[in-house]
């Protein structure tokens, strides 16, 4: 095929860096399928159905347009020159239908001369418009979505016109519209004033918030795991628990567990009583880290969702972890990020209140959410008011950018501006927003103790062993109880070592008085009764069988002990100490908690299939294979095994 070969051509001659590059901005759809071994099947692996299909829906304007105008002209050029066959007579059956939709004439390409398609966008006279529209045709050639034939024609895919044949392209337009037109009538804002607080304030409060209520969220859930329905996702009381446990609402605390699942800080385990959501191994090494290095995977995560975690259509259940399937979602918010990336500080519109409800229409059809609505239609045409509940999906999507610390006062933050920028380099706009963590705590004679910050991990978990969480905000407060205190005791602490601990953790280098004897007086009541673990019990009547069977070397395996004359207590599970007594020649029978004997089956065991493990390949050391150059030393090293 002409369009693949002009394509192949066009990979190859690139570098491996610059081959890498399109690698990483398409790993997504290329994703879904297996790795190329050769340039023309990574050709063909961009010009697929699913991966076109993917891929046209974060084109702006422009690079829409000239994809369009070009798969059309060079479809009218493969009619004249090869007219299909007739249309079907009416009534005729799906197959013939079938067969002239997809006939050769509807699929085929022919490749188009550059000026062609710059005559009808209206771009042919020197200008902005005829740069914006060369730079877009390069930035198609740059993304393998079009490809430069022997003689400078242009060549697209196949499919492309069938793919935009419902897009109605209109007017060419060079430069995205603003959402805050300067016009006779002022900015959309009727009075554009400062805000009392600044973007920077909004977004430190909004990430210190969020790293916070994240934080409680996966402790939650490690403490007791989440269980999912059948039908796949959190029921709703799993959410309102998680959500009391978070201090969030249930809408944040979805996007929080969708955003926490996609960043594999959790994991959806398969266990006998069904499916359980709980933190990964990652969860370990995230807590670890420094306050903004733990939100930058989740906001990455965010910007490439295939849902809006907080938007429920009408008629369906909310609920969380459950793989989306929107994949217009990322592409809307590019768009509305990119939109807002325009408004200056003090004349952004304030944010649609949810529910949402369409705002009515003033005069000329000119409010400033459909102002920004149209802004965002240049940035990602097929995204935005292309899909249905535009309006609804895109105050949600905005919604969630505000709570993420993105959006404020209707502009973007800094670190909204970061993330639209690249989404794998957040880790020094984060750094700047969040202190770093505290090591030390500040503790009072009113048995609290006071961190006044985000504090450290190690410090927050033993806090969290011996004090119960009692406020949270710009300081977070915890109190020691005798009922708390137990709790630390329980875990193996004396009262030296936690006083020793708290000690170490304390600003002063001292505890107050009323503290250490509390902790002195919770320790000298503790452990005055035992309670001694047993997987199950042997009774009978016969106290010379229970002395016989405490006494027999067959069964020590089992540390049998007595506990009343008549009973036996078994370090191992009933179905285990059934076995061995039976081994040792004894009759015994299963008794239920109610007294009655129990009516053994044999059980049925079934193994889970393995899970098919993916390849994941370094794209600069696969680019260097589909392009057969060497792999530097260095680069070999940096890769792992090329």
């Amino acid at each position: 095929m002409e369009g693949l070969d002009a394509l192949t051509r066009s990979l190859a001659r690139r570098t491996p860096g610059q081959l890498a590059a399109l690698l990483t901005r398409h790993a997504e759809p290329l994703a879904r399928r297996p790795a190329p071994t050769e340039l023309r099947g990574l050709a063909s692996a961009l010009w697929s159905y699913e991966a076109l299909h993917q891929l046209v829906l974060h084109l702006d304007h422009p690079r829409l347009q000239v994809l369009t105008a070009t798969a059309r002209i060079s479809q009218e050029r493969v009619r004249r020159a090869a007219p299909g066959p007739a249309a079907p007579a009416p009534g005729a059956d799906y197959q013939s239908l079938m067969a002239h939709r997809l006939s050769f004439a509807h699929l085929a390409t022919e490749p188009v001369p550059p000026e062609d398609v710059f005559t009808v966008l209206g771009t042919t006279p020197a200008g902005p418009a005829r740069t914006a529209a060369e730079s877009a045709l390069q930035a198609l050639y740059d993304d393998g979505l079009a490809a430069p034939a022997e003689d400078g024609a242009i060549v697209v895919p196949p499919r492309t016109p069938q793919l935009l044949a419902s897009h109605d392209p209109g007017p060419f337009a060079p430069d995205a519209p603003r959402p805050t037109p300067d016009g006779p009538e002022g900015p959309a804002t009727p009075a554009a004033a400062v805000p009392p607080t600044s973007l920077d304030d909004e977004s430190r409060a909004a990430a210190a918030t969020l790293a916070a209520t994240l934080d409680r969220l996966l402790a939650s859930l490690a403490t007791q795991p989440a269980a999912l329905r059948k039908s796949g996702g959190l029921t709703v009381r799993e959410i309102k628990r998680l959500a009391k446990a978070a201090g969030a609402t249930e809408p944040h605390t979805r996007l929080l567990l969708d955003l926490a699942l996609a960043a594999d800080l959790i994991a959806l385990t398969r266990t006998p009583s069904g499916i359980t959501a709980l933190p990964t191994g990652a969860y370990d090494d995230w807590l670890g880290r420094p306050p903004g290095a733990r939100l930058a995977p989740v906001l990455a995560a965010w910007s490439e969702l295939w849902d809006i975690p907080t938007h429920t259509p009408f008629g369906e259940t909310p609920t969380a972890l459950v793989r989306g399937h929107d994949r217009y979602a990322p592409a809307l918010r590019h768009a509305l990020l990119a939109a807002l990336a325009t408004v200056p500080n003090g004349a952004g519109a304030p944010l649609p209140a949810l529910p949402f409800t369409e705002p009515p229409e003033e005069s000329g059809g000119h409010t400033p959410w459909n102002d920004l609505l149209r802004a965002a239609d240049w940035h990602r045409p097929l995204a935005v008011t292309h899909q249905p509940m535009a309006g609804e999906r895109a105050a949600h999507t905005l919604h969630e950018a505000a709570y993420l610390g993105l959006v404020a006062h209707g502009t973007l933050t800094p670190l909204g501006r970061a993330l639209l920028a690249d989404p794998r380099s957040l880790d020094r706009p984060l750094a700047d927003l969040l202190p770093p963590l505290l090591e030390q705590a500040h503790f009072q004679a009113d048995l609290t103790a006071v961190v006044p910050g985000r504090p450290a991990a190690a410090l927050a978990a033993l806090l969290a062993s011996a004090a119960d969480r009692e406020s949270e905000g710009h300081a977070v407060t915890w109190r020691f109880t005798p009922h708390s205190v137990r709790r630390a005791l329980d875990t193996g602490h004396t009262a030296d070592t936690l006083l020793e601990d708290l000690t170490r953790a304390s600003a002063t280098g001292t505890l107050p008085q009323p503290l250490d004897y509390l902790v002195r007086d919770a320790a000298r009541a503790h452990g005055r009764m035992r309670v001694l673990p047993a997987a199950c019990c042997i009774r009978s009547d016969d106290e010379a069988l229970v002395e016989e069977l405490a006494a027999h070397r067959a069964l020590q395996g089992l540390g049998l002990r007595a506990i009343a004359p008549t009973v036996l207590v078994s370090a191992r599970q009933p179905a285990a100490t059934l076995d061995a007594l039976r081994a040792a020649g004894y009759a015994p029978a299963l008794e239920s908690d109610t007294g009655t004997t129990t009516v053994e089956r044999l059980p049925t065991h079934r193994a889970t299939a393995p899970a098919p493990t993916r390849d994941h390949r370094a794209p600069l050391a696969l680019a260097h294979r589909l392009l057969g150059v060497p792999v530097p030393p260095q680069e070999t090293t940096a890769s792992g095994e090329v």
